[in-house]
């Protein structure tokens, strides 16, 4: 259903082509399926490789030539994002699989991945502050990579601070609040029944 809501259901609306919830539901489903397989499942070394290689070009084809995925149809039928999802599971079969450790130079973007729920809640607040500057500068295209660098570090920046002041604190909390010494079977029974 997602390349169908991506294209069809949008009416040709690109903020519900990017952010509809049933257009983004097909990664949602791979990424479930993924980690459903990867509980139950051990790939060959091979395989591994396989699914390395494979993976990593879907994500390189969908991100870095997107300009030729467009022109091939790919955007136009909803399946570039599609291809994307498939691709980005492949990669986390293999780094689950091989339990690889990033290399220290990958701290922030592993930091970025750590608070990618703060960072997806609050980042359109980055976007559109940065885009009407943008806009006011007069569309400059030769500042659009810094423009897409600064909302990248902003909105990491203010994920970090949501989580850093909001989100912990709010589940250590709830943690505290609702954990329960061992053997202590009533106090979970009134937590149930409440």
């Amino acid at each position: 259903m997602g390349p169908f809501a991506r294209t069809v259901l949008t009416h040709g609306n690109e903020v519900w082509k990017e952010y509809s919830y049933l257009g983004g539901m097909d990664a949602i489903a791979l990424g479930c399926l993924t980690a459903l397989l990867l509980s139950r499942f051990r790939f060959s070394c091979r395989a591994v490789w396989i699914l390395a290689i494979v993976g990593s070009a879907l994500l390189i084809l969908i991100l870095g030539f997107s300009i030729r995925v467009e022109a091939w149809g790919l955007a136009r039928s909803g399946l570039d994002m599609t291809i994307l999802a498939v691709g980005t599971c492949m990669v986390i079969a293999v780094v689950t699989q091989t339990k690889w450790r990033s290399p220290r130079f990958m701290n922030p973007l592993l930091n970025l991945g750590q608070r990618s729920y703060e960072v997806y809640l609050t980042h359109m607040f980055i976007v559109f502050g940065l885009f009407q500057l943008f806009v006011l500068a007069g569309k400059p295209m030769s500042a659009v990579p810094a423009l897409f660098l600064a909302v990248i570090f902003l909105a990491g920046l203010l994920g970090e601070v949501v989580a850093r002041f909001y989100s912990e604190p709010m589940n250590q909390f709830i943690r505290q609040r609702y954990s329960q010494p061992e053997g202590d079977a009533p106090h979970l029974q009134s937590l149930v029944e409440q």
